[in-house]
């Protein structure tokens, strides 16, 4: 699986990078098709957004995008999207198969 964090008007510190990745081995781990990840963090005036594209086998593309005022709040509900995501696309790819 390959991860890229890039930033947008804001400086991607060793933490952030640190915590983007545990986040996304803790949340997505269980998807074993997941091929790249892109994590894209931007920052306007009040607000910080962070946007999570999966790219998948099968021409999965998953894309989750939050704003918060808080960076790491924001990153955290990104990813949290896209797990949900992840699992509805999975569940109806099983699901078809009866």
């Amino acid at each position: 699986m390959q991860v890229s964090i890039t930033g947008r008007h804001v400086n991607v510190t060793d933490n952030i990078k640190a915590h983007v990745e545990e986040k996304l081995e803790r949340c997505l781990g269980m998807f074993p098709r997941i091929e790249s990840i892109r994590v894209i963090l931007d920052e306007e005036k009040l607000s910080k957004i962070a946007e999570v594209v999966i790219q998948g086998s099968n021409h999965i593309r998953i894309s989750a995008l939050e704003k918060s005022e808080n960076l790491y709040d924001a990153i955290d509900r990104s990813i949290e999207h896209a797990e949900r995501q992840m699992r509805k696309q999975r569940d109806k790819v099983q699901d078809h198969h009866k």
